[in-house]
């Protein structure tokens, strides 16, 4: 009796041995998957970067964070590639499946479609927009009391859907929400500075354009919603050129495009723990571009990506309400 009691003790000790042989090869080891995917994804969220420090140390972070980005375009938005001509025609004839999910209209309703897919073992859902003037930006009522729920957005707004936008910085005392940087509706900066630049948003010809300039010259040059974030995926039908996953890590991602025919994409993916991994940039550019994304952009992800249609949650967020919503201070909204 003695003896298997000091077999099983035995195995016990190995079994310990061995995991933690593994976790240190996994994060010390030469395989630098592991160490990339821990630090950028712990370091590009606003809560968690303690998990990156509790393994290593600001030299290999730095370094990490160094080879995994997503550079810079040096290109501009050629808005004159998009042409509306054929965006409210469905013709029935399709070049593959990507291009039959968007163009094939759902009956009786040629403003927009919600389809799900898979892809990388992740939930991701899309809302087709096929006509843009219908879209525009709206803050949160509520942005200086703590913000709102996505649904909540879309029905103060009276929207027939709702997509969350910006990143924000909360105020500790007062629970105010402020967007990052800009944010522009209807042709004027309702929030932020107007020097902030890299600025996502539809001019007055309702073309998508990601620009660096600042709010001032953008709203001078046409822009009439915009918001602030990134980084730019597909500039001019040409995907950004990326270093290691692209610095972002692997989380839930909401993002907004639009292919050369003018219909607009927003692809929203479900929150951390509902069975999806979550996307890296380098995913998320190749998944928009397979449907034809000419020129696509990050909004602000994890436990904020939230898509709302018809007043009903369409995907399955990771917030911390009941209803696994975030409380969010603008949205993109569809009327």
């Amino acid at each position: 009796m003695e003896k298997k009691k000091k077999d099983k003790l035995m195995i016990t000790v190995v079994i310990l041995d061995i995991l933690v042989f593994l976790g240190f090869f996994i994060t010390y080891g030469p395989i630098s998957y592991f160490r990339n995917l821990l630090i950028t994804t712990a370091m590009t969220t606003r809560t968690h970067q303690y998990l990156a420090y509790i393994f290593y140390n600001d030299y290999i972070i730095s370094e990490t964070m160094k080879a995994n980005v997503v550079k810079k375009f040096d290109d501009t938005t050629d808005t004159s590639a998009i042409k509306f001509n054929n965006t409210n025609v469905d013709t029935g004839v399709y070049a593959n499946e990507y291009e039959e999910q968007v163009l094939k209209r759902d009956e009786g309703n040629d403003l927009y479609k919600v389809f799900t897919v898979e892809y990388k073992r992740n939930t991701i859902h899309m809302l087709v927009v096929y006509d843009p003037s219908r879209i525009s930006m709206v803050l949160s009522k509520k942005i200086s009391r703590g913000g709102q729920v996505m649904t909540a957005i879309a029905r103060d707004n009276e929207a027939i859907a709702a997509v969350n936008a910006s990143g924000y910085n909360r105020n500790r005392t007062t629970g105010a929400l402020t967007p990052y940087g800009a944010v522009i509706s209807s042709g004027k900066i309702i929030s932020g500075s107007p020097g902030t630049n890299q600025l996502i948003g539809f001019n007055e010809d309702n073309v998508l354009v990601l620009t660096y300039d600042d709010a001032e010259t953008a709203i001078k040059n046409g822009m009439r919603d915009a918001m602030t974030f990134g980084p730019f995926l597909i500039m001019n039908g040409e995907k950004a050129e990326m270093k290691g996953d692209g610095g972002w890590g692997y989380a839930p991602r909401t993002a907004i495009a639009q292919r050369k025919d003018g219909i607009v994409l927003f692809a929203v993916g479900d929150g951390r723990g509902k069975g999806s991994p979550g996307l890296s940039m380098v995913q998320l550019a190749d998944f928009l571009y397979q449907y034809g994304a000419y020129n696509a952009a990050n909004l602000d992800g994890g436990g904020s990506s939230m898509l709302v249609v018809n007043n009903k949650l369409v995907n399955d967020p990771g917030g911390y309400s009941y209803t696994g919503e975030r409380y969010v201070c603008n949205a993109w909204i569809l009327k």
